[in-house]
């Protein structure tokens, strides 16, 4: 087969077994091409962090516990810091502490990678996670 390599991996059999699960839910009919499409996906997650030229759209997806003191208020601060790099927001409530909003953002790589390292070094945020593309 000229144009693929052959590569093997060792997983735990529980995560084995939940993903193939999981691809076969999905539709998928081959591990080679469900691992393929994740390693894709991994790939084009983090290249946007290592090339920081270039512009990029995609959504900050931030996970944070509102009852943190004056978290939501310097959550809000850096937002308007940035404000020409976001275009929208929503905000959910998931429970009775825990908040998720999602932040749709246009703009140079560099400024979003800010925004995104901002928003995750306040106490109080669980989770960011950036799914960006190149424009």
């Amino acid at each position: 087969m000229a144009g693929v390599v052959r590569a093997s991996a060792t997983f735990p059999p529980d995560l084995l077994e939940e993903f193939d699960q999981t691809t076969k839910t999905m539709g998928y009919k081959s591990r080679s091409k469900a691992i393929q499409d994740a390693m894709k996906a991994l790939i084009t997650e983090h290249k946007w962090i290592r090339e920081e030229r270039g512009k990029r759209v995609g959504v900050l997806v931030l996970v944070f516990d509102h009852r943190k003191r004056n978290l939501q208020e310097a959550l809000t601060e850096i937002q308007h810091e940035y404000r020409e790099t976001i275009c929208s927001s929503m905000h959910v409530h998931l429970d009775d502490r825990i908040c998720l909003e999602a932040i749709a953002v246009r703009g140079e790589a560099k400024k979003v990678k800010e925004l995104s390292d901002k928003l995750r070094s306040k106490r109080g945020v669980q989770y960011v996670r950036p799914t960006m593309l190149s424009i």
